[in-house]
């Protein structure tokens, strides 16, 4: 069962992450936050990855471990947000590569839903979305996946990665 600070904690990366894209901070669904939980309850029982049947926009994260995880509600999101690595700016859409990435940040979703199912190797964490992203159409992906503020598409964007007691810089272009 999730907690309410995991429910908050998934809800501020999310809303986080958002707001580096300029699209409006979402809220808890009490009636998504049941059904993702149902849904992560399913995955757990039978052990395996997949979508529910949902109308609502959905993304599913599984970790598993022989140590007992203690999973946050930071995690899955940040894991979903990393696809931005991947995302081709120049030609907007839907892939098998970025879905996760572009429903965190898909402007015109409002509602989030959180389910966390674990037996302490195994955890499952589904976030449901309404209402959903990832509608097919490159108008829909240029009006919903915006750019990090104030960058250009094409512009370069600069991060620091800390390691250790040095850093190291990577300069990464946005396509």
């Amino acid at each position: 069962m999730t907690d309410a600070s995991f429910q908050q904690e998934f809800l501020k990366a999310h809303n986080d992450y958002r707001a580096k894209h300029n699209a409006p901070p979402m809220t808890l669904s009490s009636e998504l936050n049941a059904t993702a939980q149902r849904w992560a309850d399913h995955l757990l029982a039978s052990n395996s990855m997949g979508h529910s049947n949902t109308d609502d926009g959905e993304n599913v994260y599984n970790m598993f471990s022989s140590a007992t995880i203690k999973l946050t509600g930071k995690e899955a999101v940040d894991s979903w947000y990393s696809e931005i690595k991947d995302y081709s700016w120049s030609r907007p859409g839907n892939s098998d590569e970025t879905g996760h990435f572009t429903q965190v940040v898909w402007k015109e979703s409002t509602k989030l839903g959180v389910g966390m199912a674990t037996n302490g190797n195994k955890a499952f964490v589904v976030g449901q979305y309404r209402p959903a992203g990832n509608m097919i159409g490159r108008e829909y992906f240029e009006k919903n996946v915006l750019p990090l503020a104030g960058r250009e598409v094409g512009g370069a964007v600069t991060t620091t990665n800390e390691r250790g007691k040095g850093s190291q810089k990577n300069t990464c272009m946005l396509l």
